[in-house]
């Protein structure tokens, strides 16, 4: 185990980049993941088809052929970003439509009579689903929305291979290293997920525990 406690720095660097890849990678996420559901219930046609295609498109592909696009096609083809900046679009548009069916699902669980009373009243589309709809569904929607979040966490490592140098890179490089102590630096690349994993389960099961008693 000493070699964990001799390379803390690096564990510790390789966290920040992990966590920042969560954090920002959530918040593009569920924008992204917020404009596709509410053009799945959108009243216009062509809106409900393109987010259709968008969510089965990259819901259904590998993480690794979008994060590859990210990083070798997209300079290929002009775009000068840092490699990190790859990364994070690759995983913000991957998690999006999982953000998205999550959000649709709490938005399916609002009764129906919700938002026709809100028609009866005058009210558009825009303002039924900011002002009657979704506050409603949001309570449902945080326990399934942090499940995704966990998974975002855990798919950050899909970045090492990626020139980013995140928890998975920096294990790689002290494996390459210390060959004499692959268990201790995998042990010390889990704890630091752990980290950022566990506490994210404990707050969605408090939530999904409190919705199960608020309804």
């Amino acid at each position: 185990m000493q070699v964990i406690f001799d390379n803390l720095p690096v564990y510790w660097t390789g966290f920040l980049v992990t966590l920042q890849l969560t954090l920002v990678g959530a918040v593009f996420a569920t924008v992204i993941g917020v404009v596709i559901a509410v053009f799945r219930i959108s009243p216009v046609a062509s809106l409900r088809g393109f987010a259709t295609v968008y969510t089965e498109i990259v819901r259904c592909t590998p993480l690794t052929l979008v994060m590859f696009f990210c990083a070798i096609v997209l300079p290929i083809l002009g775009v000068d970003f840092p490699y990190l900046s790859f990364a994070l679009i690759a995983l913000s548009v991957y998690t999006s439509p999982f953000v998205a069916e999550a959000l649709r699902s709490g938005i399916n669980g609002v009764a129906l009579g919700q938002a026709e009373a809100a028609r009866s009243l005058g009210l558009g589309f825009g303002q039924t689903v900011g002002h009657i709809v979704f506050p409603q569904a949001i309570r449902m929607t945080i326990p399934p929305l942090i499940n995704v979040f966990i998974a975002l966490t855990k798919n950050t490592s899909i970045a090492g291979a990626f020139y980013v140098t995140e928890l998975f890179g920096v294990g790689r490089a002290l494996v390459n290293a210390n060959g004499n102590a692959v268990i201790a630096v995998l042990l010390g690349v889990a704890f630091f997920y752990l980290v950022i994993t566990v506490p994210l389960g404990q707050v969605a099961a408090h939530l999904e525990r409190k919705v199960a008693v608020t309804r």
